[in-house]
């Protein structure tokens, strides 16, 4: 039986002779990548094999390859490059391949605390300096920062907190609003991001690790495109008025000194700003698009980012289409009569039901004292479904009269308010409770996310029961009751089966950008993929949202 040679050159191998494989003629009819794999030389599969991206890109030095497809032969060309999963050797003709480092399989996809990545990554770090590096999610409620060793890739440490620029506003039109009345607004605003946000968490996850800060080579930021601009010191007042125009949307790279950072770590040290897809469709939902592989899926499927903004991506057929949708803070626990962070001692779950009607909760576990501090965004969803399902709430979002009598000491009226109450708390009336308008705060912000799904599903001629995986992503999705969130009409017309939940995304490509400098072409190449839909301009949006108001949802 005849064979083949492939000679394998590898970047990075500290040896100058090629690995030779002798390869048969049966074996010719796999790509190369399979073979490759076989003999434990795993490539950068992020399309699983499809040949959507460039992962698995090598260079043909001499010989001939086969385009498997197609049948035709390939030869060495200047520069060239080509996909290892399309190309298969040729019977009884050599050849030599290089494999360069980005292309190498460094890291599986993996599930880390707090998100789940679902494609590969190369071992072709960022940075080259041998130390440590983070990677950064600014959101506009709360910010998150992980530690990574450079060579490895491997998570040392990892920190969140709440972002100080919400002194100045919960959600970014008014942050907006303050740079266009008073410009000094963008330096206090920068400052809040960077000096009184990120580095604090820099150092907690420094004293985590047993590192300090002047060992961090390099940072990449992610986030929706205003965080970023408040970051950078730049003005983000054109985003404020139509036509909505970003100063960039582009990747940057600024340096420490840039950022007048360069008394805490090396004046030169590279921090990369991830690129944006337009003014309201950010970084933080480009990274999405990559942790999760989704365009690189056959589809259709869709990402659904839940936190102050709700932003969202549909993968149909060739196109991408996206958009953001203004959520508001609520589901972040903010403007609630009791909301609050997912903190410890928080109140996390609540189970409800009738005849007679009765409830219990879970908190987070390691609270200090048996105070509870407040509910957080899964219970408030839990709220809602359990409270539809129950018949403690009405369509419109109101108490039930049937359990509205507070005979049963559930439910109270304080200063004309009707109050749900989970926690009764010694000298504060109600107690850690849910009202009305907290409720009716609870529906805005689900119909305009609900709305916006429907809008992008409407464009692209679907139904929720068309679409293969929905994606939910937002850093309390980890800790949401699926079934509520469709019970509710969060996730409208969508069964549990179809949801898979991936956590903060947005920190997920910030981390994979670390490990794979490769990421950065994905995510430039998204911007000239996805198209921005503009909810305010499309005639049916509001009346959807209206229309998501109620509690009237089909589970």
């Amino acid at each position: 039986m005849s064979s083949t040679r492939l000679d394998i050159l590898i970047e990075g191998n500290n040896s100058p002779e090629p690995i030779v494989l002798e390869i048969t003629s049966r074996q010719t009819e796999k790509p190369l990548s399979s073979l490759l794999e076989e003999n434990g030389f795993s490539l950068n599969m992020r399309c699983g094999g499809r040949g959507l991206c460039s992962g698995c890109r090598v260079q043909l030095k001499s010989g001939a390859l086969r385009h498997t497809a197609s049948g035709r032969i390939v030869t060495p060309a200047k520069n060239n490059s080509i996909s290892a999963c399309q190309h298969s050797p040729c019977p009884d003709q050599n050849a030599v391949i290089f494999i360069p480092i980005t292309s190498r399989a460094g890291h599986a996809a993996q599930i880390a605390d707090e998100f789940k990545t679902r494609i590969p990554a190369a071992r072709a770090p960022l940075f080259d300096t041998p130390s440590i590096s983070a990677a950064i999610d600014i959101g506009t409620t709360t910010v998150a920062v992980l530690l990574a060793d450079t060579e490895s890739g491997g998570i040392l440490s990892r920190a969140t907190g709440m972002n100080a620029q919400t002194s100045m506003g919960d959600n970014v039109l008014t942050r907006i609003n303050h740079c266009m009345t008073e410009k000094t607004s963008v330096v206090k605003l920068q400052n809040l991001i960077l000096t009184q946000t990120i580095l604090p968490l820099l150092e907690q996850t420094c004293v985590r690790a047993q590192r300090k800060l002047r060992d961090i080579s390099g940072i990449v930021l992610s986030g929706n495109t205003v965080m970023l601009h408040l970051a950078a010191g730049i003005d983000p007042s054109p985003m404020g008025t139509a036509p909505f125009t970003p100063v960039f949307l582009e990747h940057r790279t600024v340096t420490a000194a840039e950022l007048n950072w360069q008394e805490i770590f090396a004046p030169d040290m590279p921090i990369h700003l991830l690129p944006s897809l337009s003014s309201y469709v950010g970084a933080d939902i480009n990274s999405g698009i990559v942790a999760t592989g989704m365009h690189f899926e056959e589809g259709p499927n869709l990402l659904v980012d839940i936190g102050t903004n709700g932003e969202i991506v549909l993968k149909v057929g060739d196109r991408l289409l996206g958009c953001a949708t203004a959520a508001g803070p609520a589901f972040e626990g903010a403007g609630l009569t009791c909301g609050i962070h997912a903190v410890a001692g928080a109140i996390s779950k609540i189970r409800i039901k009738n005849q007679p009607l009765a409830f219990d909760v879970e908190r987070i576990p390691g609270g200090r004292d048996e105070r509870c501090p407040g509910i957080c965004g899964s219970a408030y969803i839990d709220f809602l479904g359990e409270g539809v399902r129950s018949g403690l709430l009405t369509t419109s979002g109101r108490f039930n009269p049937q359990f509205a009598t507070g005979d049963s000491g559930i439910i109270r009226n304080t200063d004309g308010e009707k109050n749900f109450v989970l926690l009764s708390t010694p000298g504060k009336d109600p107690g850690v409770s849910i009202s009305e308008l907290d409720v009716s705060r609870l529906l805005q912000a689900k119909a305009a996310i609900a709305a916006g799904i429907q809008t992008l599903l409407q464009r692209g001629g679907l139904e929720p029961s068309d679409i293969r995986k929905l994606y939910l992503a937002g850093g309390f999705g980890l800790h949401l009751n699926v079934s509520n969130a469709i019970a509710c009409g969060l996730l409208p017309g969508f069964q549990k089966e179809q949801i898979e939940v991936v956590g903060n995304t947005s920190l997920a490509g910030a981390y994979l950008t670390l490990q794979d400098r490769g990421m950065l072409e994905e995510l430039k190449r998204n911007q000239g993929r996805v198209e921005v839909v503009e909810l305010n301009l499309d005639s049916e949006f509001e009346d959807r949202y209206i229309e998501n108001l109620l509690l009237e949802v089909d589970y």
